[in-house]
């Protein structure tokens, strides 16, 4: 499995935050080419995070951009995104994969050495560790692990590890030093006096 080095998530608090939909934000993520994308929206109802989701497949239809959802396997079918990505309070990984199917992509959140190990015995495609840094994106934020827990995730499975938690530009390559595959950024995407687009073209071009 090849794991794109960048995976930006688009968290709904963030865009409240900044004023945006999410459709704007796909827009400048497409525009950047990015190949793998997550919508998460932790308080909507069902039927709102359905369109909201809707919207941004219609943006990156046709791109080859995987897209992932938060949380809610039973909504990947009706808005045609390719796999669901689960936290330690949601679905067990393999009951997500009942509900999504072979076919597609189920990513699971650790924070700490006992849940990658779980993890790793289970039919998930990826495994997140993290806050590797400290965030202020999550309010019941887990304990930072630091980059010596990426590379103790690293030694314990052979899939591929997303480091999620107060990533930056400045510090994505020092991560994926640490042994990730892969780096997950959510508020670092919106940068004073610059365009989502070209804080995303930054971070492929220092990610190459």
């Amino acid at each position: 499995m090849n794991l794109p080095k960048l995976y930006p998530i688009i968290d709904k608090g963030m865009l409240d935050a900044h004023g945006l939909s999410g459709g704007e934000v796909a827009r400048e993520l497409r525009g950047a080419g990015v190949r793998l994308i997550q919508y998460r929206d932790k308080v909507a109802e069902p039927s709102s995070i359905l369109r909201d989701a809707s919207v941004i497949w219609e943006v990156f239809a046709g791109s080859g951009c995987r897209l992932i959802l938060n949380d809610h396997a039973d909504l990947v079918g009706p808005t045609g995104f390719d796999g669901v990505h689960v936290g330690q309070g949601d679905l067990a990984p393999e009951d997500a994969r009942r509900v999504v199917g072979a076919g597609r992509w189920v990513g699971v959140s650790t924070h700490n050495d006992e849940q990658v190990r779980i993890a790793n015995e289970t039919s998930a495609d990826y495994i997140a560790v993290g806050p590797v840094f400290a965030t202020g994106t999550k309010l019941d934020a887990d304990a930072v692990i630091g980059l010596d827990g990426v590379r103790r995730a690293r030694m314990l499975t052979k899939k591929p590890v997303v480091a999620i938690g107060g990533i930056t530009l400045a510090n994505t390559r020092s991560v994926i030093a640490a042994g990730a595959d892969s780096v997950a950024v959510i508020s670092a995407l919106f940068a004073e006096g610059a365009t989502i687009e070209k804080v995303v073209r930054d971070f492929l071009e220092n990610l190459r």
